[in-house]
């Protein structure tokens, strides 16, 4: 067995060991216990300044919130909602619509008619859209592409020969 030491550090206290046993200082019980001390506040104050609320940053209005909103079916073809229309050989009696535009790029229709059986029917479609300028390009999930005009507080869409205005 080597000669025992004791060290008389400022920065580790007192330390008692045994040099043949313990050839380092790695394994004495103050430098251990410094070392966990160490580790555990390296763990804590990183945990801690997570835990603090953050800002958020600010964000950017959306591209389309200008144009965003609910738009009421108002007249088809030019005639007044509600009224009846010949679309495709059959007699339609189109009661109400609406047209929603979302700011993120979706969009959706609702158009509540009674086709000859006379069932009112409430059918809702809903699409992704890019914009030009005035310009809505609509592609449909499950059908092709319209196309629309927003200006003002008015969209109008030309679906199939049918021209729908819609008003905000």
């Amino acid at each position: 067995m080597g000669p025992t030491i004791i060290i008389n550090d400022p920065n580790l206290g007192v330390s008692v060991y045994d040099r043949a046993m313990n050839p380092n200082r790695t394994s004495s019980p103050v430098f251990l216990l410094r070392r966990a001390v160490q580790a555990l506040l390296c763990g804590l104050i990183p945990a801690a300044f997570a835990c603090l609320p953050t800002r958020a940053a600010p964000t950017a209005d959306p591209p389309n919130r200008d144009i965003a909103g609910v738009y009421t079916l108002v007249a088809v073809n030019g005639l007044k909602v509600p009224m009846t229309l010949e679309h495709e050989g059959a007699k339609l009696v189109i009661r109400s619509g609406a047209f929603t535009i979302n700011a993120d790029g979706t969009c959706s229709s609702k158009m509540v008619f009674v086709p000859p059986s006379g069932q009112e029917i409430a059918r809702v479609v809903k699409a992704t859209y890019t914009r030009q300028g005035t310009t809505l390009s609509m592609q449909w999930e499950g059908a092709g592409t319209t196309n629309g005009t927003v200006e003002g507080d008015m969209f109008t869409m030309n679906n199939e020969g049918m021209v729908l205005t819609y008003r905000r």
